[in-house]
């Protein structure tokens, strides 16, 4: 049986973001209770931790996704890419499927419910600060479905990236999205042909379809397109 009493003296600086008031000052007032919990911050929209985080960088951010304004996952994002170092927490009551793969592919570490007791959230805090990836029991099931079916999470990143992208109707197909990821890669068509297992006017079909359903003249600029817009 894992034991969740902590046995460790390094203090871990925590910030959270959460937008119910008697939510986040409850779980400063458990959480201050472990010594080796230390809180740097607290805010109450995703706009207003950006903007604490300037000032107090912590190690661990723990955040909620239902948040006003900018939701839990864009602010993940923008976290990711200002403080690559600080690791996040997802504590929320939300356990629906795009919204974890979105915040796993935001670059969460931990994807937890609120549900969770306070001895065993103190100690995913540690181990997601010692460099570990945790998910809910709850979820964990469903992202390993998805890990190991590449076609549902091809089309759950797809459905995903619909839904906050309304206007883009690029219609790709999976093998396309599978293509369009090696060209991002730099990929040659010889060599996605060689990787994909096809032949190369086949590969070179491909690029054609992506280069005509991304609107661009080359594959360069598809590239640029799949990262500025998250198709892939």
């Amino acid at each position: 049986m894992e034991n969740v009493t902590s046995t460790k003296s390094q203090v871990i600086r925590l910030f959270i973001v959460e937008d119910y008031h008697l939510t986040r000052m409850g779980l400063m007032a458990v959480l201050g209770e472990f010594p080796q919990i230390q809180f740097i911050g607290e805010a109450e929209s995703a706009e207003e931790g950006l903007s604490k985080l300037e000032q107090n960088c912590p190690d661990i951010l723990l955040l909620d996704l239902g948040l006003p304004g900018m939701n839990g996952i864009d602010m993940a994002q923008e976290v990711r890419k200002r403080y690559p170092d600080v690791k996040i927490i997802i504590l929320t009551s939300h356990s629906e499927e795009q919204e974890v793969i979105a915040a796993l592919g935001a670059g969460a570490n931990a994807y937890v419910l609120k549900d969770v007791k306070p001895e065993r959230l103190v100690h995913i805090i540690e181990t997601v600060q010692d460099g570990a990836v945790w998910l809910d029991p709850a979820i964990a099931s469903l992202v390993l479905t998805l890990v190991n079916d590449p076609a549902a999470l091809a089309q759950q990143k797809r459905q995903i990236h619909q839904a906050e992208n309304p206007t883009m109707e690029s219609d790709l197909t999976d093998r396309e999205l599978e293509v369009l990821q090696l060209i991002v890669e730099g990929k040659s068509n010889p060599e996605i042909a060689e990787q994909l297992c096809i032949s190369i006017h086949t590969a070179k079909a491909h690029v054609g379809s992506i280069l005509n359903k991304l609107c661009v003249n080359d594959r360069v600029q598809a590239a640029i397109k799949a990262l500025k817009e998250n198709i892939v």
